[in-house]
């Protein structure tokens, strides 16, 4: 049996991953493929923890906000019930809202990037993504979707913070172009042309 693919979509808060991985999904299955899609934090235990602290309900150092993402990471690949490894080997193709990119792009607003590489490398070696697909959003147009769409903000949705944010996925990409599959995406294009580009761009994986 071939191994689905991992297609891991990145990008600062408000960039629309959500809804072009639900339009991806739609064309996959269209194809009968079969697609499982994900995200980061994940709804297990620890995932609500960070969940809890990005919405200021718990505090704690920056530090040991990193290693709890990497431990939800490693616990949203291999669990065995809902893990992304398992559903991969079975052949099914899985879609995920953040992976290790979002944690170089976001925690190294705080500290060393190399620190936060060197802490998600378990992650890194069980499972690169088939291709990171990057939504770049204009930071300005970002603040002002999430306070169309959002009660409250999240820790990490201050505009000075997404446009550091922003600067480290491109340092990020820079140091890993020799590792990483990569895809830029224009995200200030409206909803169907950033979904028929990233058709166009990940189609091949699926011939």
């Amino acid at each position: 049996m071939d191994k689905g693919n991992f297609i891991a979509f990145e990008g600062i808060d408000g960039s629309g991953k959500s809804t072009q991985i639900a339009l991806l999904s739609d064309r996959l299955k269209e194809m009968g493929i079969v697609c499982y899609t994900t995200r980061e934090p994940t709804d297990s235990p620890i995932g609500s923890m960070i969940h809890q602290i990005m919405m200021g309900r718990i505090k704690t150092d920056n530090k040991t906000i990193a290693a709890l993402f990497v431990a939800d990471r490693i616990d949203h690949l291999l669990n065995d019930v809902d893990g992304i490894v398992p559903k991969i080997n079975e052949g099914t193709t899985v879609l995920t809202d953040r992976y290790y990119f979002s944690s170089y792009a976001y925690h190294s607003v705080d500290m060393s990037m190399d620190w936060v590489i060197k802490a998600n490398e378990q992650s890194s070696q069980i499972l690169r993504p088939t291709v990171n697909i990057f939504i770049d959003l204009d930071p300005d147009l970002a603040v002002e979707r999430i306070s169309k769409n959002r009660f409250h903000q999240e820790l990490f949705e201050e505009k000075s913070r997404l446009i550091k944010v922003r600067e480290n996925y491109q340092k990020a990409f820079e140091k890993l172009k020799d590792e990483e599959n990569i895809i830029v995406v224009n995200g200030n294009q409206d909803t169907k042309k950033i979904s028929d580009e990233i058709w166009e761009k990940v189609k091949p994986y699926f011939q």
